[in-house]
């Protein structure tokens, strides 16, 4: 049995909780900044029906379906190789174009998609939310686990090209930044989900706000060492880039993986806490919007 209750303090003859036995009891009262991980895990053949979904739906009438996961990557690294790397002469630090290109798209796809798709939870779903309950948050979240199996497609293409190069002998190799790897896949979720849903929220009533992160998105890349090393930008700008919490991502990225770019803990760390504060910030003000935003969208 199941009980919705609206208020804190309904008392209607024959309802009250002393006399029922509701076997869970839906109501619109709970803290801004909690995230209901119990409903979460109780809802998770749902998550993954909205994941497989995601998967499926995207590519179902395309030709190529999945291959687009890795057709993207490869002709956007091309076309920076020849318009950056061979046109415009910008260094990779001495690193194979492609692959230095290729490790900063694989990095940005990632965190752009969380940041894309979760921005727009509300508007796109409105007819399920006034329909059925479920936890409003395992929407997001779905969309940022069906991100992560397209990063990991992008990142064995990744792979792929970093065993071709290293067997060729270009000066490419493993180091020690290579163990925070999973700690740069959480931050860029985290990130990218917490920006998300703050947009969504803002985006029930500012519509605008769909056409500003499209261009925001292109800007921010531009902010982010990913078509030039940081070696290669004066030291009188840097702080504006490292001011990105993207940066630290990528640079480790590079460092693990290619042994170029540069390992900067105190940046690192950084980017952890903007991720943190900015999915805090983000859950806040999602869970204040999911109460009345039927009455908006």
């Amino acid at each position: 049995m199941v009980s919705f209750d609206a208020s804190a303090n309904a008392t209607s003859p024959g309802l009250g909780r002393e006399d029922s036995d509701w076997d869970l009891v839906i109501d619109a009262r709970h803290r801004l900044l909690a995230i209901p991980f119990r409903e979460i895990w109780q809802y998770r053949d749902l998550l993954l029906l909205l994941v497989r979904r995601d998967f499926v739906a995207l590519y179902k009438q395309t030709i190529l379906g999945p291959l687009w996961f890795l057709i993207q990557p490869i002709l956007t690294s091309v076309v920076f190789t020849i318009i950056f790397g061979n046109i415009a002469k910008i260094s990779t630090d001495g690193l194979p174009q492609i692959l230095f290109y290729m490790s900063g798209i694989t990095c940005w796809n990632y965190f752009a998609e969380c940041l894309t798709k979760t921005s727009e939870t509300f508007n796109v779903n409105a007819n399920i939310f006034g329909k059925v309950y479920f936890p409003r948050i395992v929407m997001p979240i779905s969309l940022v686990v069906s991100g992560l199996l397209k990063f990991a497609v992008q990142f064995a293409l990744f792979i792929c090209f970093f065993i071709w190069f290293f067997v060729s002998g270009s000066p490419v190799h493993f180091t020690a930044g290579f163990f925070f790897f999973p700690l740069l896949i959480l931050v860029m979720g985290m990130w990218g989900l917490g920006l998300g849903m703050i947009i969504s929220s803002l985006t029930t009533k500012y519509r605008d706000l769909r056409f500003l992160l499209q261009f925001g998105i292109q800007l921010m890349m531009y902010a982010t060492p990913i078509i030039y090393p940081m070696s290669s930008v004066p030291e009188k700008y840097q702080w504006v880039i490292f001011f990105n919490p993207m940066t630290a991502i990528v640079e480790t990225f590079r460092y693990g993986f290619l042994g170029s770019g540069s390992l900067n803990i105190p940046m690192l760390i950084y980017s952890g806490l903007a991720s943190v504060v900015t999915l805090g910030i983000g859950t806040i003000i999602f869970n204040r919007v999911e109460k009345t935003f039927m009455d908006t969208v």
